[in-house]
């Protein structure tokens, strides 16, 4: 590995700060904690910086300098956006353009014709994509998780108000009052949509049979519940919190309560980026790795959620954000309660590893709901997507543990064990199917 030494003068550090404040809601409150977060972020983080150094040069320098990743203002955007805030990607040789996305179709879109390098995405929709379903078919690539758990099911107060506090007694509601209940999930292949999926099914709905499901992206969640047009929907923070704070909804689960630290988001991109620019592939995933880390090593957790609260990422009170993030819930319907398995962005490298049995769960899930007519290649299809390789070289360039196996096991909320053994059995194993 090529390496030059980086001396980074106090001076520097302050600008650095003052580059981190910049991005911050323009209150004095608020500008006060970016600041605060710039200086203790910043000493933590550049003093590793200078003493290790940077790619700079050689035949590890990054092939494309700048680098253009998507993101949906989700919290789990996170480790994308302080990556770039926080200018690690500089000490990897390259430059991250964060961009902000409206859609879960607009980021395939622009993924697919190249118009983003990188993205902050659905696990199942890079798979859907890359099998050609949910949209053009395109060879595809996942690099790393980027967050386990954190996501929720949020149900109408309307049907709570029915006696709908749990999915067992949404089920009994359903086959009482007979009508058109309508669910909303983000995207077809998505996380999102086999969270809501399962959930149902587990309490005995078929959400093909006994639902009408919609697409709605995640910042539109909210609004389309106020006017009616769903009893339901399943989409990560902060739109579950955001429906109890406007009084209009509450939390049924959370999907760490489904698949205790399930996959969720990843840094996807394409199969031929990864081949044209591995280096910068690299780069990306060590810059996102310590960003990931930092996150779940801050101890003033409230510094990153005041920068996400920003216009220019989730654009949200910051109220609204900051006790999720910390893990503190309370479900809109009387329960308060800590969880300590919130959203996850590291976990010592735990969390980020792309696993291959996380990436064939999305497949079974798949074959289950009719989005594949057959059984694919599972085991096959998982190595071709999920890039090990270049996660291990990254890895260990930001010093990251990485674990032992390419395959994990976990029990989901109806009992039934995943850990990628015998994928075929496991998708025809489940009662309610297509």
């Amino acid at each position: 590995m090529s390496v030059i030494e980086i001396n980074i003068s106090s001076t520097e550090i302050s600008a650095a700060s003052a580059t981190l404040a910049s991005v911050a809601p323009a209150s004095a409150t608020r500008r006060k904690i970016v600041q605060s977060a710039g200086a203790a972020g910043l000493m933590s983080l550049v003093s590793p910086l200078v003493r290790q150094g940077a790619w700079a040069q050689g035949s590890d320098a990054p092939e494309k300098k700048e680098v253009r990743i998507g993101f949906i203002p989700l919290t789990d955007c996170a480790s994308v956006v302080m990556a770039s805030v926080l200018k690690l990607d500089e000490k990897y040789g390259i430059k991250i353009i964060a961009s902000k996305e409206s859609s879960w179709a607009s980021v395939r879109d622009k993924l697919v014709n190249g118009e983003l390098d990188a993205a902050h995405v659905l696990y199942g929709l890079v798979y859907g994509v890359h099998l050609g379903i949910g949209g053009p078919k395109k060879d595809m690539a996942v690099l790393m998780t980027l967050n386990n758990n954190g996501q929720a099911i949020t149900i109408s107060n309307q049907l709570k108000d029915k006696g709908a506090v749990d999915g067992a007694s949404l089920a009994a509601l359903m086959k009482k009052e007979k009508r058109e209940y309508t669910f909303a999930q983000t995207f077809p292949t998505g996380t999102h949509a086999m969270w809501l999926y399962y959930w149902l099914a587990a309490h005995g709905i078929n959400p093909m049979a006994d639902a009408k499901v919609i697409t709605v992206p995640p910042p539109q969640m909210v609004a389309n519940m106020r006017v009616g047009n769903m009893d339901g929907y399943c989409v990560g923070e902060p739109w579950n919190a955001r429906a109890i704070f406007d009084k209009i909804g509450y939390t049924a689960t959370t999907t760490q309560d489904i698949w205790l630290d399930h996959p969720e988001k990843v840094l996807g991109t394409t199969d031929e980026f990864t081949k044209k620019y591995p280096n910068t592939s690299r780069a990306m995933v060590a810059a996102i790795l310590e960003a990931s880390r930092f996150i779940d090593q801050e101890v003033d957790k409230k510094k990153t959620a005041t920068i996400l609260a920003d216009k220019s990422y989730v654009n949200t009170a910051i109220e609204v954000i900051e006790d999720r993030w910390e893990g503190k819930y309370d479900n809109g319907n009387g329960r308060k309660w800590t969880d300590a398995n919130a959203m996850k962005f590291h976990k010592d490298g735990a969390t980020n590893y792309p696993y291959l049995s996380d990436g064939m769960w999305f497949l079974t899930q798949h074959k289950r709901w009719g989005l594949l007519k057959e059984h694919p290649d599972y085991l096959g299809v998982a190595k071709a997507i999920n890039k090990t390789d270049i996660y291990k070289k990254a890895a260990t360039a930001a010093k990251v543990n990485v674990p032992k196996s390419d395959m994990r096991s976990s029990k989901l909320v109806d009992g039934v064990v995943w850990d990628g053994s015998n994928p075929r059995a496991y998708a025809d194993g489940f009662k309610i199917k297509v």
